[in-house]
């Protein structure tokens, strides 16, 4: 994989991070690398340097760079994969964690550094990640569609009561689920909402999804996993 520009993202308000985003920008230049900066990433470095590199919002940074290295939690990352998902790319993702979570930014900060020299040598091994792709359909007329990276979740509004929902997987019937809502979560998404609402690990380069209720009201709503 040749790489001749590399997005920079940081967790948002992240000051922590500054002194590392100043290290990777000489870094990056000094072997020829172009960094890209996210706009609210280099307002973050705006006063300790004059930064005189490009600056895009983060819908614009995934069609531009080669890699994306992202500074921060599992959020921060997440929020970067569903703008590669929205895009339609195929842009690799280098996260080094800054946040209290490291399910998805596995990365150190002490193995920041010979990651990145990985990426450069072609060395560096890319997990492919399953993405989901939701429509919101009202009336027959579609009104929201979606890319994301964890989970597609079906719930009620706040003070409404429980809902029944009918679970079609193509055009077979599978169940019926009276519950608080509904989890769709990908293999990824199975450490997060589908964990905590009692749903199973699933490794994340299976190809499977996972449905699972949300405090459901019947004894025989339980998590199920499909292909």
């Amino acid at each position: 994989m040749r790489v001749e520009r590399v997005g920079v993202v940081a967790k948002s308000h992240l000051r922590a991070a500054v002194p590392h985003l100043l290290a990777v920008d000489e870094w990056l230049d000094g072997r020829g690398i172009e960094p890209v900066f996210e706009t609210a990433t280099a307002a973050l470095v705006s006063d300790t340097l004059s930064l005189r590199r490009r600056v895009a919002e983060k819908a614009v940074i995934v069609s531009e760079v080669d890699l994306v290295l992202v500074l921060g939690g599992d959020g921060t990352l997440l929020s970067m994969a569903d703008c590669i998902g929205a895009a339609a790319v195929d842009v690799p993702i280098l996260g080094v964690n800054f946040g209290r979570l490291g399910f998805l930014t596995e990365v150190t900060l002490s193995e920041l550094y010979p990651s990145l020299e990985a990426v450069l040598a072609g060395t560096a091994h890319i997990e492919e990640r399953l993405m989901l792709q939701s429509t919101t359909v009202r009336n027959g007329a579609p009104i929201g569609r979606h890319a994301t990276l964890n989970d597609v979740v079906v719930t009620k509004t706040a003070r409404s009561r429980m809902i029944e929902l009918s679970v079609w997987v193509a055009d077979e019937f599978l169940t019926g689920v009276r519950a608080d809502g509904l989890i769709v979560a990908t293999p990824t998404g199975s450490t997060a909402y589908n964990l905590a609402a009692g749903g199973p690990i699933v490794q994340p380069t299976m190809d499977a999804l996972v449905l699972t209720p949300i405090a459901p009201h019947m004894l025989t709503n339980r998590p199920i996993v499909i292909p």
